[in-house]
């Protein structure tokens, strides 16, 4: 795992991962999930309500009502690739749950969390992510299409933007260097550190996204330094080590005694 998080750290450096197409915009939207009038193919759409009405079933909530079902993300859009997946979003009125609209988002994001991890649903080989998502929510996305109405909300369009793969470079490297430094407070048994660095570069990261959505949009620095952290597992790998940092600070480690130091 060290040697091929270092080999990529090294293939961001000379710039051979993100100088890759995936990064780039395509001609058009992806022909396996949409049809030549840029539509959601019925096989797709009938598939995904039922993933959808799925989860929402088993949430037991039906005096909440749903106001619509989205199709969001790369694959909605012309920047979409093979690293892309399916972003299904329930859209409800949060209040319609707890008047603590918070505490409603931070239970479905619990709930979402534990779905996604729980399930490996895959619709032409792209990975269903589920969201519940408050229609006052702000989404910046530039490609929404509504699965329950069968129409775009806002249709995408095919402008090529200029961006920087210099900053974007450095930006993810640097990431990638303070993941690295958790891994060694980590290796050095320094949970508490380690745990209090992960929540503070998630955090971080998080904050790095959202500002480069609302500023520059998808194709941000800020945005494709967030995607190449995930595509690598780089965000997989910092959420591990929260989870393990977090387990050995609460462990109480067995002690050998020195009779066990003398059986054979």
């Amino acid at each position: 795992m060290r040697k091929q998080w270092n080999v990529f750290k090294q293939a961001i450096l000379e710039g051979r991962v993100l100088s890759l197409p995936s990064l780039g915009v395509k001609d058009d939207l992806d022909r396996e999930i949409w049809d030549e009038k840029d539509q959601l193919r019925p096989e797709i759409k009938e598939k995904l309500l039922e993933i959808a009405n799925d989860f929402w079933e088993s949430q037991d909530l039906d005096h909440v009502k749903v106001k619509d079902i989205i199709f969001t993300g790369s694959l909605a859009n012309y920047n979409w690739s093979n690293f892309s997946d399916i972003d299904l979003h329930i859209v409800i009125d949060y209040t319609d749950v707890n008047e603590d609209a918070e505490l409603v988002r931070k239970y479905f994001n619990s709930i979402k969390n534990a779905w996604n991890r729980d399930h490996d649903i895959r619709i032409k080989d792209y990975e269903v992510e589920m969201y519940v998502q408050d229609y006052l929510e702000p989404h910046i996305a530039t490609g929404i299409y509504s699965i329950q109405d069968d129409k775009w909300v806002r249709k995408p369009n095919k402008l090529k933007p200029e961006i920087d793969y210099k900053c974007v470079t450095v930006k993810a490297n640097c990431l990638m260097d303070e993941i690295d430094e958790i891994q060694k407070d980590y290796d050095s048994e320094k949970y508490t550190e380690a745990f209090e660095k992960t929540e503070f570069l998630k955090e971080k990261i998080r904050n790095m996204r959202k500002s480069g959505l609302e500023t520059g949009g998808a194709f941000s620095v800020e945005n494709l330094a967030f995607k190449v952290l995930r595509r690598n597992e780089s965000l997989k790998k910092l959420n591990d080590l929260k989870l393990m940092s977090y387990d050995k600070m609460k462990s109480i480690e067995e002690e050998m005694n020195e009779e066990d130091t003398h059986q054979p």
